[in-house]
């Protein structure tokens, strides 16, 4: 049966009357459409644009299909239904089409240098090796590949680039090759650098971002994802590594009490941001609207930036189109204005997800 939905679109701020027929959304009359929603202000959904359904609480590998659904519905249920899987170490591709889950955008495995990642997670090589996983991580996403781009080095005592700069640079490119866009893992100065000069398609965290580099990024249309809840756990591994790396714990919390204002210049010298938790080992899911909260408080952007960024705009840059003629039938519905009080985002009080009522 085909549902009518009636309230305030945003970002368009006026009412409207919309049609879900199927897993399609049109704004010509469907007589006899079942009324689903009359009232509130409609999203066509949140976004986690940088999440891992396939890593565990704790940090281990998922081991099965019921445990990337859970991740998945508990997401879901705060209004998620579009997600960016920035790294699985667990292949899921029959997840894709589930009706009751997520749209999914995946990356493959994490790839990463030798002995310089998360145990299990990603799949670690040299430097000759790298073009060639990129390319076989590519196949195994839907559009995606990760790339670490730089980790603590032991012997260094602080974060180094995971490869040299060609290597690196050239990994890109592999990822383009193959058809599908990179993203890189990032906290350092020197690595953030050399993949954004390299042409990555989104820099995930950019702790170490300089404003020459956030200039470049705007040029190019690269993307950043902050993931500040991930950021404001830096104390914790800085207090973790202080005995054996002084330096490094140092740097560490440099990066994150300057973070806020690198995500505030990237966002006035237009850098495309995106909400992104990182939820996934120490990070539980369900936090896309904490997530969004610190944009708004920490970094200054507007709420109706912050709503873009998680919303429309991201699902957009993923590839889901949101509430236009033709796009997919998903939306959460909120009782008041979340431009006027971003908070009202932690309680959809309604998620209709490929045209089905899930709330």
């Amino acid at each position: 049966m085909a549902l009518h939905v009636r309230g305030v679109l945003l970002p368009d701020d006026e009412v409207r009357d919309v049609w879900l027929i199927g897993d399609r959304v049109t704004f010509e009359p469907v007589p006899g459409a079942e009324t689903v929603v009359d009232g509130g202000f409609v999203l066509p959904g949140l976004t986690d644009a940088h999440c891992h359904i396939g890593i565990a609480r704790g940090g281990a590998p998922i081991t099965s299909l019921d445990q990337a659904r859970e991740l998945a519905r508990t997401d879901r249920d705060a209004g998620v239904l579009a997600i960016r899987d920035a790294g699985s170490p667990y292949p899921y591709p029959e997840l894709d089409d589930e009706p009751d889950l997520p749209r999914l955008a995946r990356a493959g495995r994490h790839v990463a240098p030798p002995k310089r990642y998360l145990r299990d997670i990603g799949v670690e090589v040299g430097a000759a090796e790298v073009a060639a996983t990129v390319a076989a991580q590519a196949a195994a996403g839907n559009g995606w590949v990760k790339l670490v781009g730089d980790w603590i080095d032991r012997g260094v005592g602080d974060l180094a680039p995971a490869w040299d700069a060609d290597t690196m640079t050239a990994a890109v490119a592999a990822a383009h090759a193959a058809g599908a866009r990179a993203a890189v893992h990032t906290f350092s100065e020197s690595a953030v650098e050399i993949m954004v000069r390299a042409g990555v398609d989104s820099v995930e965290h950019g702790t170490g971002l300089s404003l020459d580099l956030i200039d470049l990024m705007a040029r190019q249309g690269t993307a950043l994802v902050p993931t500040m809840i991930n950021i404001r756990t830096f104390g914790h591994i800085a207090e973790q590594a202080r005995g054996k790396f002084p330096g490094y714990a140092d740097h560490m919390l440099a990066l994150r009490d300057r973070f806020p204002e690198v995500v505030r210049a990237a966002h006035e010298a237009g850098v495309p941001i995106y909400v992104g938790t990182d939820a996934g080992g120490g990070i539980d899911h369900g936090l896309a609207a904490e997530e969004m909260l610190l944009l708004h408080e920490r970094a200054g952007m507007s709420a109706e930036d912050v709503l873009a960024a998680a919303s429309w705009r991201a699902r957009e840059w993923l590839g889901f189109p949101g509430l236009v003629e033709g796009g997919l039938a998903d939306l959460t519905v909120y009782p008041e204005d979340p431009r006027v009080d971003l908070r009202v985002v932690r309680a959809p009080s309604r998620i209709v997800l490929r045209g089905r009522v899930l709330r």
